[in-house]
């Protein structure tokens, strides 16, 4: 008799198990399954001693209630772990592109104050973008576009991250696409389908690396940029700061700023970063990796508008170069080092609106549009 009670415990506690770490598994909440299945096994222990009357003892009850809680508490480290990063206050980050469609009802688009020079007609150009760029040719859209429904995922203006941007011009999918210069990668992958960028400069931007606002450094010069993220300073206090491990974040290769990231280390390698360090979106690198967690020892890096006109979170603080800030007039007068031009990319297109457009965004209205949406212009006019 003991022994059909034995199995069908045992039977029961295989059946939920299983279903319990299935749910689990499918959640993405592995770090559960160790306790789960501890947790398990210490039932059954516990009804066996209990059907066979095992704990006649004190000193037995003692060993098994101590040795299942040191187990326990083994396998609880993880989930207390994930539990402890989770209440680690995230950035927000992360944009909702959709305000930025144009001509849709109470966007976020910067409007022109009379009705631009350039009016287009079919065939319209085909945009794509960065992220970041996103607000900046939604401007001009509703400038010289017809009005009707841009949706940003699937219509003539849409919006990508920069890989995608540039592999959909590539493959000929877009006319246009706004975003900072290629990676060498992608200049290689143009060429290999007999391609190359015809990149026209239409502002200028700053490249900043940002971190926790408590974070007592303020100003890094821009060889201790290229040390941190080449791997050879690694605690805050070796620039000023407190005693505490340095977490540099990085992006995914061929993303806008991690090119630019590769432009300034120039022959110093970047330092290989955990996984958990690469973030994957223009906002995951002020979240972390999906979502950037503010760890107060962070430091990330991004562009200037996009940090403080789209997310203008007050949990990161820009940090100076050289002690120079990031900020609009020093792009402009170019004493902040780390300013670099954004472009308009084409490859050839027989789209007779193209070159109209282009020279239009880079003439004195156009770029008066830049100034107004709140990037630098490239042209003084």
């Amino acid at each position: 008799m003991k022994f059909f009670q034995t199995i069908f415990v045992f039977i029961n506690l295989v059946f939920f198990t299983g279903v319990i770490a299935l749910t689990l598994s499918l959640n993405g909440a592995f770090y559960y399954l160790n306790l789960l299945f501890v947790i398990a096994i210490s039932l059954f222990l516990l009804f066996v001693c209990l059907i066979f009357d095992l704990f006649k003892t004190k000193k037995r009850k003692v060993w098994f209630a101590s040795i299942v809680g040191v187990a326990l508490l083994l396998t609880s480290i993880a989930p207390l772990q994930h539990h402890y990063k989770m209440s680690i206050a995230t950035v927000d980050a992360e944009i909702e592109v959709s305000t930025y469609q144009p001509f849709t009802a109470q966007n976020k688009v910067v409007k022109n104050n009379k009705k631009a020079s350039l009016q287009l007609e079919e065939p319209l150009p085909r945009l794509d973008g960065a992220t970041a760029m996103y607000p900046l040719y939604a401007a001009f859209v509703e400038a010289t576009y017809p009005k009707k429904d841009y949706y940003y995922a699937n219509s003539e203006v849409k919006v990508s991250r920069t890989p995608e941007a540039y592999q959909n011009l590539i493959e000929g999918d877009v006319d246009i696409i706004f975003a900072a210069a290629p990676s060498d990668s992608q200049v290689k992958y143009a060429e290999i389908n007999g391609l190359t960028f015809d990149m026209t400069p239409i502002g200028r931007e700053a490249f900043v690396f940002f971190v926790h606002h408590k974070n007592r450094v303020e100003n890094l010069s821009l060889e201790q940029v290229k040390q941190i993220y080449a791997g050879e300073i690694t605690n805050w206090r070796d620039v000023g700061g407190d005693n505490d491990t340095i977490r540099a974040f990085q992006r995914p290769a061929d993303s806008g700023s991690q090119s630019t990231l590769e432009k300034l280390m120039g022959d110093t390698p970047i330092m290989e970063a955990p996984a958990e360090d690469v973030a994957s979106g223009m906002g995951g690198i002020i979240h972390e990796v999906s979502q950037y967690r503010n760890y107060k020892n962070a430091i990330g890096y991004t562009f200037r508008y996009y940090s403080t006109e789209m997310v203008g979170n007050k949990e990161i603080q820009l940090l100076s170069i050289d002690g120079i800030e990031p900020t609009k007039e020093n792009i402009r007068n170019g004493t902040y080092p780390l300013t670099s031009e954004f472009y308009a990319v084409t490859t050839g297109t027989e789209n007779p609106n193209v070159q109209k457009f282009i020279d239009w965004i880079v003439s004195p209205e156009g770029q008066a549009l830049v100034e107004k949406v709140g990037y630098v212009p490239v042209e003084n006019f």
